[in-house]
C-alpha cells in the first residue's frame, strides 16, 4: 500500500513535465514558425502581424480581415509542424522546409509541404507575411460570406 502514493506522485510528475515542454523546439527557427502558427490558430491576428517580417505591403487591418476570412488554419499540437529542416542560412535569412498540418471547414484536413523563408530581425527569427498569406489563401478554403 505504501507504493501507491509514490506511484501517483511519479505519474503526476511525468505528466506535468511532458505537458510543460510539449511544444518547445530546439531550433530557434523552428520555434519561430511554431509560435507564429500558434498565434494564427488562436486567432490572435494582431500579434501575428507584429511577429512577421516584410509587412510593408499590407496594413494590420487588412491582414486581420484576410486572416479572419481564411477558411483554413494550422492544425493543433504534433500535426502542426513536422519534417522541419534547414536548407540554407545566411546571416539574416534562412530557407527552411517543413510540412504544416492544416484544418479547414468540416471534412477538410490538409497539409502543406514547402519551403519557407525566415528573417532574423530584432534579435529573433520571423516568418514572412507572404508565406502566411499564401497559406491562408489556398484556393477552395475560404469562409462562406454570410
Amino acid at each position: 500500500m505504501s507504493r501507491l502514493p509514490f506511484l501517483i506522485v511519479l505519474v503526476l510528475v511525468f505528466a506535468f513535465t511532458a505537458a510543460a515542454g510539449a511544444d518547445q523546439r530546439t531550433d530557434p527557427r523552428e520555434q519561430a514558425m511554431s509560435d507564429s502558427l500558434d498565434l494564427w490558430r488562436e486567432g490572435r491576428f494582431e500579434q501575428l502581424y507584429d511577429s512577421l517580417s516584410h509587412r510593408n505591403g499590407m496594413t494590420r487591418e487588412r491582414f486581420v480581415h484576410t486572416m479572419k476570412d481564411a477558411g483554413i488554419k494550422p492544425a493543433c499540437c504534433f500535426n502542426k509542424l513536422n519534417n522541419f529542416r534547414l536548407i540554407s542560412e545566411k546571416w539574416t535569412t534562412a530557407k527552411v522546409f517543413a510540412r504544416l498540418g492544416m484544418e479547414g471547414s468540416p471534412g477538410v484536413d490538409d497539409s502543406q509541404s514547402r519551403e519557407f523563408t525566415l528573417d532574423h530581425e530584432e534579435g529573433r527569427w520571423k516568418m514572412r507575411l507572404t508565406d502566411i498569406k499564401a497559406l491562408a489563401a489556398q484556393s477552395g478554403h475560404r469562409k462562406k460570406k454570410r
